[in-house]
């Protein structure tokens, strides 16, 4: 059973810098894709970045280029959100995800919020 636990939201000044981690419980395959997600309440989910597994090879939506970066710790079943310079429209609750690929995802994280002061 593949279980994905997401953490490392919280609160920033607009600017600052927050890491997301998502744990991934179960197999990985090099063929999989990581994703982040982000989705504010009563709002449609939003691509933020993905990565695959095995070649780590990445995208970003434009909002977040150059700014966020998506990386894995094979080692530790673990992929990583990094964002820096982040703005008050940056704030949502974000999910990580694990797929077969690009736009389908099969299993998701249970969210972890930031929040963005101006």
């Amino acid at each position: 059973q593949v279980q994905l636990v997401d953490s490392g939201g919280g609160l920033v000044q607009a600017g600052g810098s927050l890491r997301l981690s998502c744990v991934v419980t179960g197999r990985i395959y090099s063929s999989n894709v990581m994703g982040w997600f982000r989705q504010a309440p009563g709002k449609e989910r939003q691509f933020v970045a993905a990565t695959r597994w095995g070649a780590g090879n990445s995208v970003y939506a434009d909002p977040v280029k150059g700014r966020f970066t998506i990386s894995r710790d094979k080692s530790a079943n673990t992929v990583y959100l990094q964002m820096n310079n982040l703005k008050p429209e940056d704030s949502d609750i974000y999910h990580c995800s694990l797929g077969r690929g690009i736009g389908e995802y099969d299993y998701w994280g249970q969210g972890t919020q930031v929040t963005v002061s101006s």
